[in-house]
């Protein structure tokens, strides 16, 4: 019963679990398609955008396939548990997301373009689910680095729940909060690129088909 209520409510940080202070795994030196450093340390002049949209195996490929992309990696944000394993997240005891850490360079893909994809390839309306994929771990989140990227998110949802109105969809449940606070945990090594090394592998990953616009204004429901 425990169980199966945080998988569909998040614990607070007093139900959550305890973890430890120091990672249980360790992490690959390199992205495996990219050849860049998965954990840094990263060029000057690089950006971190941090992005939660149901399982990370097939978000991240998204992201990586994406030109101006140094760097991916996946891991657990948003929640209580220091350095969780992927079994604890998927508990829900532990409140975090599945997320993926993009390291862009703003001068070839700005992240506005980021948001884009971020939306349309997934459904941001489901809450704590992602398809077929159910728990709290599979919701939608964006965690900003900056005020200019919470500005830009919120814009972004605002203009996307819209045309997302129109085409007869529910409310925006994405959470669009600073990730100062919000540690971002990498995920063990066979969860990093997962897609590259099992190119069959399971890829939940889906959009609305509704088109995300960009550099407008937010309009009014």
């Amino acid at each position: 019963m425990l169980f199966s209520r945080f998988k569909n409510q998040l614990p607070t940080p007093e139900e959550a679990l305890e973890g430890r202070p120091e990672r249980a795994f360790t992490v690959p030196d390199r992205h495996t398609v990219l050849g860049n450093p998965l954990l840094g340390p990263y060029p000057d002049g690089l950006e971190i955008a941090d992005f939660g949209l149901g399982c990370f195996w097939g978000a991240e490929r998204k992201f990586w396939q994406t030109e101006g992309v140094w760097t991916t990696l996946v891991g657990y944000q948003g929640g209580h548990t220091p350095n969780p394993t992927y079994e604890e997240v998927c508990s829900g005891h532990t409140g975090h997301t599945e997320a993926v850490r993009v390291v862009y360079d703003p001068k070839v893909v700005p992240y506005t373009t980021l948001l884009k994809l971020f939306w349309e390839s997934h459904d941001p309306t489901q809450g704590f689910r992602q398809g077929n994929d159910t728990g709290t771990q599979y919701r939608s989140a964006i965690y900003t680095h900056s005020p200019t990227q919470q500005q830009a998110a919120e814009s972004s949802r605002d203009a996307y729940r819209t045309v997302l109105h129109n085409a007869g969809h529910s409310d925006i449940t994405t959470e669009i909060l600073p990730a100062t606070g919000r540690p971002f945990y990498p995920a063990e090594g066979y969860h990093q690129q997962y897609l590259d090394k099992n190119p069959t592998g399971y890829c939940g990953i889906g959009g609305t088909g509704v088109s995300c616009p960009v550099g407008v204004a937010p309009a009014g429901d």
